[in-house]
């Protein structure tokens, strides 16, 4: 029952890689999905980059741009929205227990956090308004979102460009998989995140634990 609409939304996302707008879209999904959209945009980027492997650069770099665009709307959501728009919309993306974890280890390792984040499958936007949320320093907000969303784009990018044709065979024939495995990646990028300085020293991180009560809501 699942792989019905799975399907339908590759396809959707397929037509809209092959549309004569493709790059507008691609800013688009990229910005909104910074900040509240849930269907990540690396699809369709690895699809335009088939498309025209000539143009992956520009198309990562575009990418790369529109979503740290679109985290600084997240970081707005936080910082001066919460109450009127950022805890509902959390709530509405399933993060309501993932928030206060994420906010807790943003004010002990802001830079290392987005990074992960933004370099990982880990939902960014749950990031960008957590690090609005504690008021993490902008320009460090916005150099490690450069960092690590350039990373992972750019990376997409580059595989699509090399190995561009067996991937979409691959994807064609095991998009169940694929989505599997995806799911997997973002479950493992929350682990990470939640691992982010623990060491040998201190094995139970207090930020493992962390609630709302604890940031003080």
């Amino acid at each position: 029952m699942l792989m019905k609409p799975l399907r339908g939304l590759y396809e959707w996302t397929m037509a809209k890689a092959a549309h004569p707008h493709a790059v507008w879209w691609l800013a688009l999904f990229c910005f909104v999905e910074a900040s509240f959209f849930p269907i990540p945009p690396h699809p369709l980027l690895g699809l335009m980059c088939l498309a025209e492997p000539k143009k992956a650069i520009r198309f990562g770099t575009i990418a790369t741009l529109s979503s740290v665009a679109g985290g600084l709307l997240g970081y707005a959501i936080g910082w001066g929205l919460w109450d009127s728009v950022g805890a509902q919309l959390i709530a509405l993306l399933g993060m309501t227990d993932s928030f206060p974890v994420a906010a807790c280890y943003l004010r002990e390792f802001d830079f290392e956090a987005i990074l992960i984040a933004g370099a990982t499958p880990v939902p960014f936007k749950l990031l960008t308004i957590a690090s609005g949320f504690v008021g993490m320093n902008l320009v460090t907000f916005i150099l490690a979102s450069i960092v690590g969303r350039g990373m992972i784009f750019f990376t997409v990018g580059v595989l699509f460009r090399v190995f561009g044709a067996p991937i979409k065979r691959f994807i064609d024939k095991y998009l169940g998989l694929v989505t599997i495995a995806f799911v997997a990646l973002i479950v493992g990028g929350v682990l990470l995140l939640t691992m982010v300085g623990s060491g040998e020293e201190d094995p139970a991180d207090a930020c493992s634990g962390a609630t709302y009560e604890s940031l003080g809501l």
